[in-house]
C-alpha cells in the first residue's frame, strides 16, 4: 500500500511515518516545515518528502491519505482530497487498524511522564527478551529511535490525550485498544482544545472504557483525578502506585555520588528490589512503579524490572547534558508545564546541591502562550537561582501576554527576553564555573543550546 502523510514532521506522525514504512509499505508525506532533524531521520528511512500542502501532491496518486492533527479545514491539500473524494484515514486510526491490531498493547497515558515511563516500559520488555514494538514521542538513548515495528505480540505506546485530527475530536488513545493501560496522573492541559479539567476527564474515562476486564489499569493512586475517572466506571484490573499496591521508599546512601538515586520498591507491602540509578526526583521514582507493574501485567518479574532500570538511559531532552564549558553545565530540558517544570527543577536540586541553577524558559506550548498558567510560572520556578525567560517578539511563537509581568513575584533573580541573543548574553553574563544551565522548552528555542555553549566558551578562547 502506498501511503501519504500530512503533516508528517510531528512526532507522532513521524513515528507512525516509520512503522509505515517497516511494515512494507510505501511512505511519502508532505509537512509546512520539513528539516532537520524529523526529516533526517525520515529520508534515511526512504520516505520522500515534500514540502508544504500544494495539491500537486494528488498526483502521487496514494491508496490512502494518513491525517495529521496539525492539518485543518482549509489546508489546501486537505480540501483538494474532500473535493475529489478521496480515502483518508486519521494517524491514530491507521496506527490501531493496521499496527495494533491483534498485539498486546500497553499504553501510557498522563499529562507528565508518558514519554520517560513508555521509554522504561519498551526498555524493560526489551531486556527480559520480549523485543517489543514501540512507538515513543521521543528518542529512548536505549534504542535510539524513536519508533520500530517487530513480529514480538506486545507493542508499547505514548497515549496522548490531545485530538485525533480535525474530523475526530476525540483523545488519540481512544484507538490504541489497550490491554495494559497506565494512567500516570492527570492535570488540566491543553487549553486550545479542553475547556477545563473535567473534560480531559471524560476523555480518560473513554480510555478506561476500551480496556478488557481481563485487562489491567495501572493508576497513580495520588491523584483525585484520575479517581474521579475511575468513579465513572472501571470493568478491568486496577492496581496503584504512590498509595496502594505499589510504593517507594528512599534507600538513603548513596554511596557519595550526588548524582545516583536509590529506592526500594514496595509491591503488596513486600520489598521486590532497589532500583540503582543517575535519574533523580520523584516523578522519575513514580514512573518506574508505574513501568514496572506494567511489565509485572505481561509477566516479567519485578525484580527482574528493577535490575532492568539500572541500566536505563533515558531520553533525549530529558536533562540532557548539552555541555560543559568552563565548568558550567548546560542541560535540555522538554519540561513546559508548570508542574513539570517544578519537578524538573527538583530533580536538578537534588542532584546538585546548594550549586547554582540557572533557569532558561521558553513558555512556547498552545497552552503556555494562552496564558493559562502564566500565574503558575514564578513557585513553578521557585528553586532556580536565576531565571531567564524568553517569549518571541513576533511570529506564530509570539506570546500573547507579558512574561516580564509574570517573571514579577520572583524579583530581581528574574528576567524576561524577546530577543534570543540578549537572553544568551545576559546568561554569559550571570553564569560562573560550577553553575548548572537548565534550558526548558518543547520546541528547538532557536538552537539556544548551541548558542549558549559558544558564549560560555568565549572568555577562556580570548
Amino acid at each position: 500500500m502506498h501511503i501519504h502523510i500530512l503533516g508528517i514532521c510531528g512526532t507522532f506522525m513521524g513515528g507512525l511515518a516509520v512503522l509505515a514504512k517497516q511494515a512494507g509499505h510505501r511512505v511519502t508525506g508532505c509537512d509546512a516545515n520539513v528539516y532537520p532533524p524529523m526529516s533526517t531521520q525520515l529520508e534515511a528511512q526512504g520516505i520522500e518528502l515534500i514540502e508544504g500542502f500544494d495539491p500537486a501532491q494528488l498526483a502521487l496518486e496514494p491508496d490512502l491519505f494518513v491525517i495529521g492533527n496539525v492539518v485543518s479545514r482549509g489546508n489546501a491539500l486537505m480540501e483538494a482530497i474532500l473535493d475529489r473524494n478521496l480515502p483518508y484515514v486519521s494517524g491514530p486510526q491507521w496506527l490501531g487498524e493496521h499496527v495494533l491490531r491483534g498485539k498486546w498493547v500497553l499504553a501510557v497515558a498522563g499529562t507528565h511522564g508518558k514519554t520517560t515511563t513508555t521509554s522504561m516500559l519498551a526498555w524493560i520488555l526489551e531486556d527480559a527478551g520480549y523485543n517489543p514494538g514501540f512507538l515513543v514521542g521521543g528518542v529512548p538513548q536505549n534504542f535510539g529511535l524513536s519508533a520500530r515495528v517487530t513480529d514480538s505480540d506486545f507493542f508499547v505506546i505514548e497515549a496522548d490525550e490531545y485530538d485525533t485530527a480535525f474530523f475526530d475530536k476525540r483523545s488519540k488513545f481512544v484507538h490504541y485498544r489497550p490491554r495494559t493501560a497506565i494512567l500516570n496522573n492527570l492535570e488540566y492541559d491543553h487549553a486550545d482544545i479542553f475547556p477545563d479539567l473535567a473534560a480531559i476527564e471524560t476523555q480518560f474515562h473513554h480510555l478506561v472504557r476500551t480496556v478488557p476486564g481481563q485487562g489491567r489499569l495501572i493508576v497513580n493512586g495520588v491523584e483525585e483525578s484520575l479517581a474521579r475517572v475511575l468513579e465513572r466506571g472501571c470493568w478491568s484490573e486496577v492496581e496503584q502506585f504512590g498509595a496502594g499496591d505499589w510504593r517507594e521508599s528512599d534507600a538513603g546512601d548513596t554511596g557519595g555520588d550526588p548524582g545516583l538515586d536509590r529506592f526500594d520498591v514496595w509491591f503488596d507491602g513486600k520489598v521486590q528490589g532497589q532500583v540503582r540509578w543517575s535519574l533523580q526526583g520523584t516523578h522519575n521514582r513514580m514512573n518506574a512503579l508505574a513501568a514496572i507493574a506494567a511489565a509485572r501485567h505481561v509477566g516479567v518479574p519485578p525484580a527482574q524490572a528493577i535490575e532492568s532500570l539500572s541500566r536505563f538511559a533515558n531520553v533525549k531532552r530529558r536533562m540532557e547534558v548539552r555541555g560543559v564549558v568552563n565548568d558550567i553545565t548546560v542541560y535540555d530540558d522538554f519540561a513546559h508545564h508548570p508542574t513539570a517544570i517544578q519537578t524538573t527543577l527538583e530533580g536538578l536540586r537534588r542532584r546538585v546541591g546548594p550549586a547554582r541553577i540557572l533557569a532558561v524558559l521558553e513558555p512556547r506550548s498552545n497552552t503556555m502562550k494562552l496564558g493559562v498558567m502564566k500565574t503558575q510560572l514564578p513557585a513553578s520556578l521557585a528553586l532556580a537561582d536565576q531565571v531567564f525567560g524568553y517569549g518571541a517578539a513576533s511570529g506564530k511563537d509570539a506570546l500573547g501576554w507579558d512574561l516580564a509581568e509574570a517573571l514579577a513575584p520572583l524579583g530581581e533573580r528574574a528576567a524576561a527576553f524577546d530577543q534570543l541573543d540578549a537572553l544568551v548574553q545576559a546568561v554569559r553574563a550571570a553564569a560562573r564555573p560550577g553553575d548548572h544551565v537548565l534550558v526548558m522548552s518543547n520546541g528547538g528555542f532557536g538552537g539556544v543550546h548551541g548558542k549558549l555553549l559558544d558564549a560560555l566558551a568565549a572568555p577562556a578562547q580570548a
